[in-house]
């Protein structure tokens, strides 16, 4: 009888292990075999596509205060409020984007769709600075116009490219398969490793090309990358693991929140012996005791809406996450001023390597990138296995204690910033100069490199924060609160 139930029991392991058994689905629609889909193998398309729109937005973005001051003729409050305001849209669209990637879309059309704009608006970019007559110095009217448009069309191609790719590449690990959880608390590090060298080839080669030879070529390179990274996802198609959109995931969560409200009055009791669980329910959170007042919506009654245990658990998870976004949408701001305050601070100090050669001031962003570089290979390869061994923790420390860190770096990033922005005002007091200054660039070479530092903790800790604690239908849209 023993013998019976081990072989019942490796027959099962076998099975797991041959096939994944989440919500998942293949290509064509069927249950994911574990040995030719998901994990690295698939993953690896997604960094790339990943990889080429952060070449592409911040070989743009980090560059387009030099080129409304410089081309536009724009002042530099005017321009910083026009790229803050840029920077805003780019930043709340995603929430929409995740929106519909979790509730209608699907994460992968989504991507595709998101794409399709994207690459839209790059040419249209592409159009304003090699088409005659809708250069500026034709029509700085017409100019303004396309320009705006086609940053704003990539803007929309951001808002569900954010969201919904990096959700779809962690959708690719399966959390109940030890080995593909443990290669998943990889994936975020590896992600921003993909992302950082993107940025950094757009900081540095693409901004140097904007400079020196002219936006249009720059603009032709970046929608030749896009396009060519479309095909490259596009050729990982078999490969990946797909989670089918299920309708609003909001839906449910207010009308739990109404029953909670509505059934306010009646008394908890000790256990939940009367409420409904759904069959689904048992892979999804279990029980607690916060936010008890919640636990009222799972009450049994008659003429009552009644709410599953699990939909309470959601959003409790939810509810939960609120106070940690508002606290890190400080850390928002200051990363903001990299690509404003920082970039304008560099313009107007001496960028000389040699007679010769000068520094492009959107370039000095770089710095930040190889600071996160450094980051996150260093936790990756060596805290993380050292913190494993003392904490026990499978992730080192936790995603609170990795956020925290960020934050507490960015102050100091932010109070190397004020002293160094000290120095440079006494020194243009000083020299009274219409040109750069004497002050070195490299005196930023602090405040970006720190920052650096805070995104590689910061940043990927809230990546695997609002993936890890969002319920499954609403991973995009976590993705999406990301500052």
């Amino acid at each position: 009888m023993a013998q019976g139930k081990d072989g019942q029991s490796k027959v099962l392991n076998k099975d797991q292990d041959k096939w994944v058994h989440d919500s998942s689905l293949d290509y064509k629609g069927r249950a994911p075999l574990r040995t030719s889909t998901g994990a690295w193998r698939a993953s690896l398309f997604i960094i790339a596509i990943e990889f080429s729109e952060r070449l592409s937005y911040f070989g743009l973005a980090t560059n387009l205060i030099i080129y409304l001051t410089k081309h536009l003729h724009y002042e530099v409050k005017v321009a910083a409020k026009m790229v803050n305001y840029w920077l805003g849209v780019t930043t709340l669209i995603p929430l929409a984007g995740g929106f519909l990637a979790d509730a209608y879309l699907g994460r992968f059309a989504t991507v595709l769709l998101s794409c399709a704009v994207y690459i839209g608006g790059l040419v249209v970019l592409t159009m304003s600075q090699i088409v005659p007559a809708l250069k500026p110095n034709r029509s700085l009217r017409l100019h303004e116009i396309v320009f705006f448009t086609s940053l704003y069309f990539i803007s929309l191609g951001t808002g569900g490219h954010k969201p919904s790719l990096e959700s779809f590449g962690a959708d690719q690990f399966d959390d109940d398969h030890p080995t593909e959880r443990r290669q998943k608390l990889s994936f975020f590090n590896w992600w921003n490793l993909g992302l950082c060298s993107g940025l950094l080839f757009g900081v540095t080669i693409i901004v140097y090309v904007e400079d020196n030879v002219g936006y249009g070529l720059a603009a032709i390179i970046l929608t030749s990358v896009m396009l060519l990274s479309l095909l490259i996802f596009l050729l990982g198609r078999p490969f990946y693991r797909y989670r089918l959109p299920n309708g609003s995931p909001l839906t449910p969560l207010l009308c739990t929140l109404a029953a909670a409200v509505a059934k306010r009055r009646l008394l908890l009791p000790f256990s939940l012996r009367n409420s409904s669980k759904t069959k689904t329910a048992a892979s999804g959170p279990s029980h607690t005791d916060k936010l008890r007042f919640l636990d009222k919506a799972a009450i049994r009654t008659e003429n009552q809406h009644l709410a599953t245990v699990t939909q309470v658990e959601e959003l409790k998870l939810v509810i939960s996450m609120l106070p940690v976004w508002l606290l890190t949408l400080p850390f928002g701001i200051c990363v903001a001023q990299t690509s404003t305050f920082f970039i304008k601070q560099g313009s107007t100090m001496n960028r000389k390597l040699s007679s010769n050669f000068e520094i492009p001031p959107s370039s000095i962003f770089a710095l930040g990138a190889v600071a996160m570089i450094i980051s996150v290979s260093f936790y990756e390869k060596l805290l993380v296995p050292s913190l494993r061994r003392i904490t026990g923790n499978e992730r080192g420390i936790s995603m609170l204690q990795r956020i925290g860190i960020g934050m507490a770096l960015s102050v100091v990033a932010m109070m190397t910033a004020a002293m160094v922005e000290k120095r440079r005002l006494t020194v243009a007091g000083t020299e009274k100069a219409t040109a750069a200054l004497s002050m070195s660039v490299f005196w930023l070479v602090p405040q970006f490199m720190i920052l650096g530092l805070a995104d590689g903790f910061t940043i990927v800790g809230l990546q695997e924060y609002f993936y890890d604690q969002m319920p499954d239908n609403m991973r995009s849209l976590g993705i999406a609160l990301l500052p």
